[in-house]
C-alpha cells in the first residue's frame, strides 16, 4: 500500500511516496503469525491422533503454571500468563514458551560478550566515598544504580535543561556542526520533515569531510515514518547506518523489546537524551495532538562515556559484523567547575539486564522524598508495586504530582492512565492534565536533589520490556531548573478532583468500567 506525503525540507515543499508499512514489514508479521499458526496447529493435531499426547499437554500446562508461579518475576506480569495459560487450551502454553521470557541466540550471546570489549575502565570508589560524607542516603542509590545499570557515577559534568524539544534542536545543530572526529545517533524514531532534514543536511557533509558518522533508529519505531531501506539510502550518503533489532518474522520477543532511547553523542565530549524523538511534532512544526510538551538534557564532559558507551553495544549488537570503535571514543575532557554528581544510565529487558534499572532508581527517589516528588509522564500504567511506593510517600504529606497528557495520543492507553486516577488521589496524591495537548516529558525531580531525565515513562513497555536511557542527577544546577519547568507546566494544566474525573469518565469515557478492569489486567503485554 503507497502513501503520499509532503515534506517540509525547510527551503521548499516536496510530495514523496513509499509504502506506507513497507513490504517487508508485512512479510515479517505474516511469518511470525504462520509460525505461530503452524507450531500450535501441529500440537492440537498430536492431541487429537497421538494417544495421550493431550495427557501430556495437560502436565505441561501444570508445569508452565508451576514455572510462572515460581518465577521471580512481578506478580503483575504474572497474572495475565496465568490467565493465557489455563483458559486457553493448548495455544496458552505455546504463546507462553514462545513469548514469556526473552530468548537469546547463541549469536547474540556472543555478540554481547564481544561488545564488552567497547567498554571502559572506571573505578567509581573515591566518588562515591565523596557523595557518603555528603549524604549516606545518596551514596546508597548510587552504589545500587550504578551496580544493576552495569554504569558509573561522575562529576564536574556540566548540564543544559531544555524545557522544549524546539530548544534543543537549536542547540543541537550548533553542537553537530562543531563535530570533527563522530557524530553518533540512537533514535526511536526519525521522520523526515524540518527537524530531521536539518540535521541530515550537517550529517551528509561532516560524512563527506570524514567524520564517523552513525545513524540507529528502532524498526518498528520507524515502521511508518521511514522508508523500509533507509540504513541503505543513508550509507549512500557516507553514514554508517544501523536498524535495531530488524524485524525477520521470529516467533518471539522481537516485537516487544524495542529500543526506545534517545542519544546523541559528539565526539565523546557532548551528549543528549531527554523525550525528544527526530520528528517534526516533537518540535511542534507539525501538530497531531495540540502542544507538543517534551524535555531533554544536554551534558558535556566525562558523564558522556556512558552514553557513548551505550550507543556503541546497541550499534554493535545490531551490525551485521562487530563495527570498530574510534581511537578517541572516550577522550580526556577539560574541567567544566560543574557542581554535583550524575549517572547516565541504560536500562534493557531480562536477561540483559537484571533488574528493571529505571523503576528501581524512581523507586529510591521517592522512598527517600521528605518534601516533594514531581513526575511527568506520556502514560501512566504502573504494577502495585510502584503504585504502592507513590501512595507511601503521599501518605507521609510528601507533595506527590504527577502531570499526565489532557489531549491522548493512544485513547484505550489513556483510560487504562486515568484509571489509576481514584487510588492515587484517595491517598492523597495530585494528578494533573496538560491542558494545552500532549505532555511527552518522562522527568522526576525530588527535594530539590535528585532528578532524573531521559526516555523512562511510567508505564510496563519503558519500565519492563523496552531498551531505555536517562541521567540521574544528585545536586546538579539543572535539577533547579526541572522543577521550575514543573511548576510552569502546572500552572497550564487541569488538576484532577474526584468531581473532574466523574465528569470526564461521564461525557468522554464511552467504555463501561468493566472493560477497563479488564484491559487493566493485560496492562503488562501492552
Amino acid at each position: 500500500m503507497k502513501r503520499k506525503y509532503k515534506v517540509n525540507t525547510g527551503r521548499e515543499v516536496i510530495e514523496r511516496e513509499y509504502n506506507y508499512i513497507p513490504v517487508r514489514y508485512i512479510i515479517a508479521v505474516l511469518i511470525a503469525i504462520a509460525e505461530i499458526a503452524a507450531i500450535i496447529g501441529i500440537v492440537i493435531a498430536l492431541c487429537y491422533y497421538v494417544p495421550y499426547f493431550y495427557t501430556l499437554c495437560a502436565i505441561t500446562t501444570a508445569a508452565c503454571v508451576i514455572r510462572i508461579c515460581a518465577s521471580d518475576d512481578n506478580p503483575d506480569y504474572k497474572i495475565p500468563w496465568l490467565i493465557c495459560v489455563i483458559c486457553i487450551p493448548i495455544a496458552g502454553f505455546m504463546l507462553y514458551f514462545m513469548f514469556y521470557s526473552r530468548k537469546l541466540s547463541k549469536r547474540y550471546i556472543k555478540r554481547i560478550k564481544e561488545v564488552q570489549s567497547f567498554n571502559y575502565e572506571r573505578d567509581d570508589e573515591d566518588i562515591l566515598s565523596e557523595i557518603a560524607r555528603e549524604d549516606e542516603s545518596a551514596a546508597s542509590q548510587a552504589r545500587m544504580l550504578s551496580s544493576i545499570s552495569y554504569s558509573h557515577v561522575f562529576r564536574d559534568t556540566r548540564q543544559t535543561y531544555f524545557p522544549s524539544g524546539e530548544a534543543m534542536w537549536e542547540s543541537m545543530l550548533r553542537d553537530l556542526e562543531s563535530a570533527e572526529s563522530f557524530i553518533f545517533m540512537e533514535y526511536f524514531i526519525i521522520e523526515e520533515g524540518v527537524f530531521w532534514n536539518s540535521i541530515l543536511d550537517i550529517l551528509k557533509r561532516k560524512a563527506k569531510a570524514g567524520v564517523d558518522v552513525r545513524v540507529m533508529y528502532d524498526d518498528i519505531g520507524c515502521m511508518s515514518t521511514l522508508p523500509g531501506d533507509y540504513n541503505k539510502i543513508l550509507e549512500k550518503d557516507g553514514i554508517k547506518s544501523v536498524i535495531f533489532s530488524k524485524l525477520r518474522g521470529s516467533a518471539d520477543n522481537e516485537f516487544n523489546n524495542r529500543s526506545h532511547r534517545k542519544i546523541l553523542v559528539v565526539d565523546g565530549k557532548i551528549g543528549y537524551t531527554g523525550g525528544v524523538n527526530i520528528a517534526d511534532e516533537y518540535v511542534n512544526k507539525t501538530v497531531r495532538f495540540g502542544h507538543w510538551k517534551d524535555t531533554a538534557i544536554r551534558i558535556e564532559g566525562e558523564g558522556v562515556y556512558e552514553l557513548t558507551k551505550l550507543f556503541l553495544s546497541s550499534f554493535g549488537l545490531n551490525s551485521k559484523d562487530l563495527p570498530s570503535i574510534p581511537e578517541n571514543a572516550y577522550p580526556e575532557c577539560e574541567t567544566m567547575g560543574a557542581g554535583g554528581y550524575l549517572i547516565p544510565f541504560g536500562d534493557g529487558p531480562k536477561p540483559i539486564y537484571k533488574r528493571n534499572v529505571a523503576k528501581c532508581a524512581i523507586q529510591n527517589m521517592i522512598a527517600t522524598a521528605t518534601d516533594y516528588v514531581y513526575m511527568t509522564t506520556p502514560y501512566l500504567i504502573i504494577d502495585n508495586d510502584l503504585c504502592a511506593d507513590i501512595e507511601r510517600a503521599a501518605l507521609r504529606r510528601v507533595d506527590v504530582r504527577i502531570v499526565v497528557p489532557h489531549v491522548p495520543d493512544k485513547k484505550l492507553v489513556f483510560a487504562i492512565t486515568r484509571s489509576f486516577y481514584s487510588r492515587l488521589m484517595d491517598a492523597g496524591v495530585k494528578i494533573y492534565e496538560y491542558e494545552p495537548g500532549f505532555i511527552h516529558a518522562k522527568s522526576y525531580v525530588a527535594d530539590g536533589k535528585y532528578a532524573m531525565i531521559g526516555t523512562v515513562n511510567l508505564d510496563y513497555r519503558s519500565l519492563v520490556h523496552h531498551f531505555e536511557n536517562g541521567i540521574w542527577m544528585y545536586k546538579t544546577e539543572s535539577i533547579a531548573d526541572i522543577k521550575a519547568d514543573i511548576d510552569e507546566t502546572v500552572e497550564k494544566c487541569i488538576e484532577i478532583t474526584p468531581e473532574v474525573l466523574a465528569k470526564s469518565i461521564n461525557s468522554r469515557f464511552l467504555t463501561p468500567k468493566v472493560i477497563h478492569a479488564i484491559v487493566r489486567i493485560f496492562a503488562p503485554m501492552l
